[in-house]
């Protein structure tokens, strides 16, 4: 007998399975990679959310579509501007996955990454969350010390696994990243 996770009527539909990775503007592509090698062995489609940390949820409508502002309210919303930052960041995937054959989607999201990737998780139903882990450095320490890292608020917030992938490890004896000065 073999699981598919169809019904046991036997239904021949599966649901398809999905990773999802967080990435920024400029895409580690240590991460990107990793969440590719996932979702090729799991035969999987791999969504690519990112966050605007510019812009918040500020309600839902009907039918469940976050309604986006700004959290500067001197800003007006900028559609162009939104489709810019979209395009640049399909683009720069694209350019580092330009080997992935499976299914792709980038997807911008407003608000605190975190909390983003978490409804975006559960939007998509995602089997995997993949993230990466923080930059090293002093600057990226205080970041992390006021804001908390995403990965560890999205493996305290999720029900689904979290791989935090890094972007640049430390060989066996070496400083860590928040030892160093930077």
């Amino acid at each position: 007998m073999s699981i598919t996770g169809a019904e046991s009527s036997g239904a021949s539909e599966q649901r398809r399975r999905t990773v999802l990775v967080g990435v920024t503007p400029d895409p580690s592509e240590a991460v990107l990679h990793a969440a590719a090698r996932l979702a090729t062995d799991l035969g999987a489609g791999l969504v690519c959310g990112c966050a605007d940390v510019s812009e918040y949820v500020a309600d839902l409508d009907p039918d469940g579509t976050p309604r986006v502002e700004p959290l500067d309210p001197d800003l007006v919303e900028d559609e162009e501007r939104s489709s810019r930052l979209a395009a640049d960041l399909r683009h720069r995937v694209r350019t580092v996955l330009h080997q992935f054959s499976g299914d792709l989607r980038v997807q911008l999201l407003a608000g605190d990454p975190a909390s983003a990737l978490n409804r975006l998780a559960h939007d998509v139903d995602a089997d995997y969350l993949v993230v990466g882990a923080r930059h090293g450095g002093l600057r990226a320490a205080m970041s992390e010390f006021f804001g908390g890292s995403i990965a560890v608020q999205l493996v305290h917030r999720q029900t689904r696994p979290v791989l935090v992938v890094p972007d640049s490890p430390v060989v066996d004896g070496g400083p860590l990243p928040w030892e160093t000065h930077g």
